[in-house]
């Protein structure tokens, strides 16, 4: 009997989301999570970026009795999705340190006059906060980026181990855990911590099939940016390590390519950081540079590529900021361009933690080195780190759109390392490559390194091959940096060489072709009524002060160009058009169809 209800709630949900949402059908796994929620089950739903995490409780808060708490990790994040669910007619309110209407929105909930509350973590485990909840009926707890519980998620947060005790205060109240990121491990701690049964625990699966991955070495990140902006006309965010970085890189890109590009870090002062978090989420081709701090707190569907100037934090950052792109399901590309020094600090770092931490960290650096450097399909060794069984290929990455040259270059490895062991471990690359290729300046003479039996041992033939030996074996951890610079041997050279562990390196590619101009992703038939139709969209966007898409995502405009409605009955079948955004805009949007 109780299936029989919850396949009822299931079919009234379906309707609702046409009226609220404007979507004829569900994706992915969002009926079952769905379902649960609206038979009172507690739910751990692991769904990719761009899956509709959202709408598994901003649908079921609409139709429930009572208040959908939801917990989310940034302001900035609170605001992004309250835009979106006011412009679907959901009632809802944020409850921050920012929020000068706090009074206004503590009255409304305690009149039972919102379907969604945000909080932050901080405010959630406040006692008064629990107070406040206990004025009014509750429909539901969802908390958003629920990785942050897990001290083995990549973006713990502490006050997100204090909401045990909030919810357990309400028994009755089922819970949602929401995220995109978490491996077993981190799914297991994550129930535990939520108090969420084993068998409520449903995964989407990680892959995102129109983000193409593209995996780069750097050679000049400002070069190589300005060539992937000039593919990408569309709004791009490019991580950098540094504050000072974010600064530099987007003053060189704007130079060069005329785009509006603006840098985000927490240096900059608060004002102007949330001004330009502001104006890039606002904007339909702004590029920002910034640092990891920035991106968790945006629900920007139309960035049209991710780029990394360095190497992530790990695998589950990589995919976390990566999946910032194409949201909206249109193509995106997420570039990485990555050093040999990169991993050589990273590694170095580890030095720096505590005891207990180095090996797990350690394994997830060598987890994003054998990413880096594999000759296979990157979106299969992405996918296998979260325990999926994906294809050999996925034909949406570099290397399976243009398979790599592999060489066995173990040989000249072991030549290498013996190079950096007998000269003491203390030299840099550039001495080691003069000791091997045979180059006797006036340093290799000084030190008698031309009387090494490591001198002049590689070839004209495999001399080529060292920069990127060097670049391989700085990755895998079996060179290490020095204090002063120079290489030495890291834990794993020995297996290499003592003939343990093969070195295959990967060719550098040719360089890619470029897309041809006089198209784009969100328009590729050039048609000049989408273009109107967006421009609509954009003075509708200034006029209500709120970022274009929020009123319309580009698939629905193509929809619109496409289908060319005549009545507002027409419309209201198109893709993204509910009830109170038809009533809000379908003359407009018809008047300019009407024009074509």
């Amino acid at each position: 009997m109780h299936g029989v209800i919850a396949d009822d709630l299931l079919e009234q949900a379906q309707a609702r989301l046409k009226s609220l949402f404007g979507f004829d059908n569900f994706r992915g796994r969002q009926p079952e999570v769905i379902r649960r929620v609206l038979s009172g089950q507690s739910t751990l739903a692991v769904m990719p970026t761009g899956a509709g995490k959202s709408l598994t409780y901003q649908l079921p808060a609409h139709m429930l009795a009572g208040t959908c708490v939801v917990v989310s990790p940034l302001i900035a994040l609170m605001h992004d999705q309250l835009r979106s669910a006011r412009a679907n007619g959901i009632r809802a309110a944020t409850l921050t340190s920012v929020d000068e209407d706090w009074r206004e929105t503590q009255e409304a909930f305690r009149a039972g006059a919102l379907d969604l509350l945000y909080v932050a973590p901080e405010r959630a485990s406040q006692p008064q906060f629990r107070e406040l909840l206990s004025c009014t009926p509750l429909a539901l707890f969802a908390v958003d980026e629920a990785h942050c519980v897990s001290e083995w998620g990549h973006d713990f947060r502490p006050d997100y181990r204090l909401l045990r005790p909030l919810m357990d205060a309400f028994p009755d109240v089922p819970r949602l855990a929401l995220t995109a990121t978490a491996d077993a491990h981190t799914r297991a701690d994550i129930i535990a911590q939520l108090g969420i049964p084993d068998d409520g625990v449903i995964i989407a699966g990680f892959d995102r099939p129109n983000i193409r991955y593209v995996i780069r070495h750097r050679d000049s990140a400002a070069r190589q940016v300005a060539q992937l902006m000039a593919d990408n006309p569309g709004p791009g965010i490019v991580y950098v390590p540094t504050r000072r970085k974010a600064e530099a890189l987007a003053q060189q890109i704007g130079a060069s390519t005329g785009r509006p590009v603006l840098p985000y870090h927490a240096g900059l002062p608060p004002e102007e950081r949330a001004a330009n978090q502001a104006a890039f989420v606002a904007s339909e081709d702004m590029v920002i540079c910034a640092t990891i701090a920035f991106g968790m707190g945006i629900d920007k569907p139309d960035v049209r590529f991710v780029a990394h100037a360095g190497i992530p934090k790990s695998i589950e950052a990589y995919y976390q900021e990566t999946g910032r792109a194409g949201r909206d399901g249109d193509p995106a590309t997420a570039v990485m361009l990555w050093g040999a020094g990169d991993f050589a600090q990273a590694r170095q770092r580890l030095g720096e933690l505590p005891e207990g931490r180095r090996a797990g960290e350690r394994t997830r650096l060598d987890a994003l080195a054998v990413l880096v450097e594999t000759p296979g399909c990157r979106r299969a060794i992405l996918l296998r780190h979260f325990g999926e069984n994906p294809p050999e290929t996925c034909g949406n990455c570099d290397h399976c759109l243009n398979a790599p040259t592999v060489t066995d270059a173990s040989e000249v490895a072991r030549k290498v390392l013996s190079a950096v062991y007998r000269t003491g471990q203390s030299y840099g690359f550039g001495h080691i490559q003069k000791v091997l290729t045979g180059q006797s300046d006036e340093r290799v003479l000084q030190r008698g390194h031309d009387r090494l039996s490591v001198f002049g041992i590689v070839s004209a033939e495999e001399a080529p091959l060292l920069q990127l030996l060097s670049r391989t074996l700085q990755a895998r951890g079996a060179l290490v940096s020095t204090d002063h610079g120079g290489l030495a041997l890291g834990d794993n050279a020995r297996a290499i060489l003592k003939g343990e562990k093969t070195v295959e390196i990967v060719l550098p590619p040719p360089r890619e072709r470029r897309r041809p101009r006089g198209s784009s992703v969100s328009n590729p038939l050039g048609d000049p009524l989408f273009d109107s139709l967006r421009d609509l969209r954009r003075s509708l966007a200034a006029e209500a002060q709120m970022p274009p898409y929020v009123i319309f995502h580009d698939a629905t405009l193509r929809e619109m160009a496409a289908l060319r409605p005549q009545s507002l009955d027409q419309l209201a079948t198109v893709g993204g058009v509910g009830a109170k955004k038809l009533e809000a805009y379908g003359d407009a949007f018809l008047a300019v169809i009407r024009q074509h």
